[in-house]
């Protein structure tokens, strides 16, 4: 006898689902079930999933919650599913994902495809240009206070079937599993770490936020990734005037702005006289404030650009040091690359984009800590040292990445 599924959803949709997870990674949920393990017994896995995805019976175990310790002290709490439910995330939010991409703003750029930080950073940095004035809005907490109900009401309206709007509340409700065991129920926010998790943010803030402030204020341009929003004004007076509304309207969506990091700046430049206080913001790990620049005639002048912020040159350069270059003499110079190419490769091609060389102060410090590894391997001074650590560099120019870059020892 025929068994009849009360849901469509195809076999194929969750083979799919299941190699994009694995190209994901991720470490395991509550379950201790790795991506590994879960492949080791893949077609049953699957198939089980996709009987109680069909039949309805799906319901996700409990998230495993890690804290993740902040730069300014704090922690920021992740939730992690079972594999086997970034499986049935995955298979909701291909589903979903189109749909939601026919609505969501064209300067919301964080989590879609085709869009990338880069793009968000480059638009601010162009709107800096033509306005004096922004808005750097921080939502305290976004992703644990969003409202599960006015979320509901939102996915309703691209939920095709009602298995996507089920599945999405089972998600929400499920409760966490702290490091000491203890279970914490969920009345509203979504975990990061989830798959469907960004979606849905990104779902919340269409129409808390994009959406309101096209239709109310066309004329106020703005860049969103995630919860990362950045308003441009003409005047401080018309800043301090769409804060005060930004705010009102947000708080009728459980959202409150951060009292202490959303603020108001001005974007210094020769042209723009202004005394004000605050003259720098940070957005996707780039810092925009004055710095100096010189024209092709030769003047100097000051422009308000985007540059690798100070913090991420700090964690970086946390990174480096924890390598121990300088103590790892048993090892061959290609060794050395290997280990330390892993980060700085990634570190360069992200923050060269935009005034790329004030990088370079930050990357001699590698060279600084290879000349140390060179002087203890081969037991000789640091100028000769140097001079081996150079001679090397001329032979494989491209064993490093910043000597690529052209921060020669």
């Amino acid at each position: 006898m025929r068994t009849i599924k009360s849901f469509q959803i195809r076999k194929e949709e969750l083979y799919e689902a299941w190699l994009s997870v694995k190209r994901s990674g991720g470490s395991p949920g509550i379950d201790g079930q790795s991506i590994e393990d879960f492949e080791k017994n893949l077609e049953n896995n699957l198939y089980k999933l996709w009987n109680r995805m069909s039949s309805g019976s799906y319901h996700p175990e409990a998230i495993k919650q890690v804290a993740i310790p902040k730069g300014d002290g704090s922690q920021r709490l992740l939730g992690i599913p079972t594999v086997t439910d970034r499986v049935a995330q995955m298979v909701i939010l291909k589903q979903l994902e189109p749909e939601m991409e026919r609505v969501f703003h064209r300067d919301s750029y964080g989590f879609r495809r085709g869009r990338s930080a880069h793009e968000a950073v480059g638009r601010c940095r162009e709107r800096c240009f033509k306005h004096s004035w922004v808005i750097d809005l921080d939502i305290a907490k976004y992703f644990d206070t969003i409202n599960h109900e006015i979320l509901r009401q939102m996915v309703q309206k691209h939920a095709m079937e009602k298995t996507q709007l089920l599945y999405i509340e089972r998600w929400l409700k499920v409760p966490s599993v702290d490091a000491t065991g203890k279970q914490i129920a969920r009345d509203k926010g979504t975990p990061q770490g989830g798959v469907i998790s960004p979606l849905l943010a990104n779902l919340y803030l269409h129409y808390a936020f994009d959406q309101w402030i096209s239709e109310q204020y066309p004329t106020i341009p703005f860049e969103r990734y995630a919860d990362d929003l950045v308003l441009h004004c003409a005047s401080h007076k018309q800043a301090k005037f769409i804060l005060d509304q930004v705010a009102k309207r947000l708080e009728g969506f459980g959202l409150k702005l951060h009292p202490t990091k959303t603020k108001i700046v001005h974007c210094k430049n020769s042209y723009r006289k202004e005394n004000f206080s605050n003259n720098k913001f940070s957005f996707l790990g780039f810092d925009f404030k004055p710095r100096r620049a010189r024209s092709r005639e030769g003047r100097l002048y000051t422009v308000f650009t985007p540059a690798v912020s100070q913090k991420n040159k700090t964690k970086f350069l946390k990174i480096i040091r924890e390598l121990r270059i300088g103590r790892q003499t048993m090892k061959p110079i290609e060794s050395i690359a290997k280990q330390c190419n892993k980060v700085t490769r990634g570190w360069i091609n992200y923050f060269k984009v935009f005034r790329s060389s004030e990088l370079q102060g930050t990357l001699r410090f590698i060279n600084r800590w290879l000349i140390y590894w060179a002087k203890r391997r081969y037991k000789t001074s640091l100028r000769r040292a140097k001079e081996l650590l150079t001679r090397i560099a001329k032979q494989q120019p491209i064993l490093f990445p910043h000597w690529q870059f052209g921060v020669l020892p």
